[in-house]
């Protein structure tokens, strides 16, 4: 008995050496870097800390000008007034920009009758447009607003300096210095001199722990300090402030509560806690290996459990490897994490979590270590492995399930749910029935209540418990009708199976679906409908009236032959307006209807993009858009009608040159994929866009809602007709203000 606790106690020792020396040994390794250097003072983040330092000192002592001085040596060169003047562009283009920016605003409040308000952004509008017309016109204008900007941000430096005042005096309470001016011979420093010898005294190596000569130039005020607009510090320092030459130190007389020296002493016994855990990892993984090599007991406890291990399945027995390894790693990692903090704050009550975990982490790797001995003794028979698996948990189960999908068998719940309502019925009768006969049974002999224990534990309950969640399940799909018959559509019923109920659960959602679409497409068509009459008799109306109201001029007396002939062209224009406006209508409703023909032929697509380029030569030359038109290197043949395709080119063509931004660009490019010709139109609209982009298809519909351009807003939907009688496709897409149409045609 002696014996077996001996190899007991001697596993799970080895398994805690083992693993408080592999974290310990990590620990060294992720945390010793930090800890390399030979005392805090020679530290990077001491480094840093008096770099900071240093930034101070030149800020407070070698920079002395006043704000006044400051702002007085203010300077503006002619590069800053020409960045200040052309920021945003030349003078159109800021100009153009300022109305930009206010055209809608003022639009708006007149729209909702609020005179005052359009009357206040006309003012602002015309303000700032003064303002960038005067920068243009005076340098001493544009000037006199840099000195301002440079003014305030002195004055914001000089506000941030004194704040930061306080920072420094805790510094002069870790540091001690001594710094020269060679130009001035100005002495400056934090030691209490009685006498020449003091400053010797107090900055002499037997006197502090840290001592090092520290030139400070203008570089340290413009790169340590804590002021980081580091080009208005480039502006006011003169180039010529000169040098502080001297020595900067960290005296023995610091007391131990200064966080520099608390620092100091934390460095040092976190070194010597790193030193001792590096030397005892060694030593567990010394002690580890001498008690595995030597103890004959240990090695008989772990060949003890090998048979019983062995008749898991191999699979199972890989799995727990793996989860036992998994939870060992984590463990492992968790301690050297914790370690680091550890080591950061000295806190020892931090210390006993971790403590657990290592104990804990311990069992897992001595049980991982043990299944990998056992393992890789197995793996060296690879034919046995071989066959064990295949006689494995994951095997067998992948063989049922082979087996149940061929001879469609299913588990008895699925079978049971499978069959028809009225056998769901009679099934649940005869099952209630034996129940209660059972308990009949029982009464006469109780040796059959083994046998009804069974029953009911493998049939009843079960079946009890199906039936809750069916009449659960039944009472939802009540409640959601009950819901839909008050027109509240809510959520979906959840679909899990393939039972009555959830057929019928399905349905529900189908059903309610299609009421939403339907609720939906009525409410959108109504909604078109309205624009569509609307916008009709809007664009109807317009040229109507001025042909009314002209030729009503024409009829008084009196009327010179010059106003005759103005009234008589304006009656034409109109005349030809709402001519075009009704072919237009005209046009996209017998197209809609199908009843047109094409004359197909073989066409180069190319081609044709160009002859309607060409065609609007003169426009785009006197326009200020500039296009960029990328064509495919072959042709490309497809068989449509020339004229009607030219059609849409040209309406295409037509909305960019009246929705398109001034002075944007325009991209146009054809290309082959596959059997099928991309042709895409890209501009950037001067109109803000719906994000719903299949409406701009709908009939009378425009990127102007205003509707203050030309255009009888039936392009894009004449566009469409054509290409969808040519069996292509025309699709929109809108990005913000990225305007863009591809169409695709099928190629010969």
């Amino acid at each position: 008995m002696a014996t077996k606790w001996k190899g007991k106690m001697t596993i799970g020792l080895i398994a805690l050496l083992y693993t408080f020396g592999l974290c310990g040994l990590l620990s060294v390794i992720a945390n010793g870097n930090d800890y390399i250097y030979q005392d805090y003072f020679h530290t990077p983040y001491f480094q840093d800390e008096l770099g900071q330092f240093a930034g101070y000192v030149s800020m407070y002592e070698l920079y002395d000008m006043t704000v006044e001085e400051a702002k007085e040596s203010i300077i503006v060169t002619e590069e800053e007034i020409n960045e200040h003047r052309y920021r945003y562009g030349d003078l159109p283009e800021q100009i153009e920009n300022i109305n930009l920016q206010y055209e809608g605003r003022i639009q708006d409040a007149l729209n909702a009758n609020y005179q005052d308000i359009a009357d206040t952004y006309i003012a602002e509008r015309d303000q700032k447009i003064e303002d960038i017309t005067k920068n243009f016109k005076s340098d001493d204008y544009v000037k006199n607003k840099i000195i301002k900007e440079k003014e305030k941000s002195i004055e914001e430096f000089y506000k941030a300096r004194e704040g930061y005042k306080s920072q420094y005096e805790t510094y002069k309470k870790k540091f001690i210095y001594y710094f020269t001016n060679p130009t001035t011979g100005k002495v400056y420093t934090n030691i209490k001199r009685t006498n020449d010898d003091s400053i010797e005294t107090a900055m002499s190596e037997e006197n502090t722990y840290f001592l090092k000569d520290y030139p400070i130039t203008r570089e340290h005020f413009i790169h340590f300090s804590p002021y980081h607009d580091f080009e208005l510090l480039e502006s006011i320092i003169p180039s010529d402030i000169g040098i502080l030459e001297g020595n900067i130190a960290v005296p023995v007389t610091l007391s131990a509560s200064n966080p520099l020296m608390i620092q100091f002493d934390t460095y040092k016994r976190s070194q010597l806690i790193l030193l001792v855990t590096a030397i005892a990892s060694i030593l567990s993984f010394l002690i580890c290996y001498i008690l595995g090599k030597k103890v004959q007991a240990v090695r008989t406890e772990i060949e003890k459990w090998r048979p019983y291990y062995n008749k898991l399945p191999i699979d199972s027995r890989v799995i727990f490897f793996i989860l036992s390894g998994l939870i060992s790693i984590f463990c492992l990692f968790y301690v050297v994490n914790e370690f680091y903090f550890i080591l950061d704050t000295l806190n020892l009550y931090r210390s006993i979590e971790p403590g657990i975990v290592l104990i804990l982490g311990s069992c897992f790797v001595g049980l991982t270590y043990v299944q990998g001995k056992y393992l890789f003794t197995e793996l060296k028979d690879w034919q046995n492995v071989k066959t064990e698996w295949e006689n494995g948990l994951v095997s067998k189960a992948k063989k049922e399930i082979i087996v149940l999908l061929k001879k469609g068998k299913q588990s008895l719940k699925d079978a049971f749910l499978n069959q028809s309502t009225g056998t769901q019925f009679f099934v649940v009768l005869v099952v209630v029935f034996s129940l209660g006969f059972g308990v009949v049974f029982i009464f006469l002999n109780p040796v059959f209540i083994l046998f009804y224990m069974l029953f009911l534990g493998v049939v009843g309950i079960p079946l009890l418990i199906t039936l809750i969640k069916k009449v659960g399940y039944f009472n939802k799909i009540v409640e959601k009708t009950n819901e839909l018959a008050a027109g509240k559509l809510g959520e979906d019923l959840p679909v899990n199976g393939k039972s009555v109920f959830e057929t019928l659960a399905g349905n529900i959602n189908l059903l309610k679906h299609g009421v939403k679409t339907s609720q939906n497409e009525q409410a959108k068509s109504e909604r078109l409908k309205t624009e569509l009459i609307t916008n009709v008799s809007h664009d109807l109306r317009t040229p109507l009236t001025s042909i009314i109201t002209y030729t009503e001029l024409m009829k008084t007396q009196n009327l010179t032959d010059d106003d005759r002939a103005a009234y008589l062209e304006i009656i034409d224009r109109k005349s030809k307006r709402l001519k075009v406006l009704i072919d237009d209508l005209f046009e996209v409703s017998k197209m809609a209807s199908g009843n047109i023909e094409l004359n197909l032929e073989k066409v180069d697509l190319v081609q044709l993009l160009q002859q309607a380029l060409a065609e609007h030569d003169d426009t785009i030359n006197t326009s200020n858009l500039q296009f960029r038109v990328t064509n495919s290197e072959k042709p490309l043949y497809a068989l449509v009608d020339g004229q009607k395709m030219w059609r849409v080119f040209d309406n295409l063509l037509g909305n960019i040159f009246k929705y398109s931004l001034e002075h944007s660009r325009v991209y146009i490019s054809t290309d082959r994929i596959a059997e099928q010709a991309i042709i895409t139109f890209k501009n950037v609209s001067k109109y803000e866009l719906s994000e719903n982009s299949d409406e701009l298809f709908e009939r009378f519909k425009r990127g102007d809602t205003s509707r203050h351009t030309d255009g009888s807003g039936l392009g894009l939907a004449i566009a469409q007709s054509i290409v969808d009688l040519h069996h292509g496709n025309l699709e929109i897409e809108t990005d913000g203000d990225l305007f863009k149409v591809k169409i695709t045609l099928a190629l010969m």
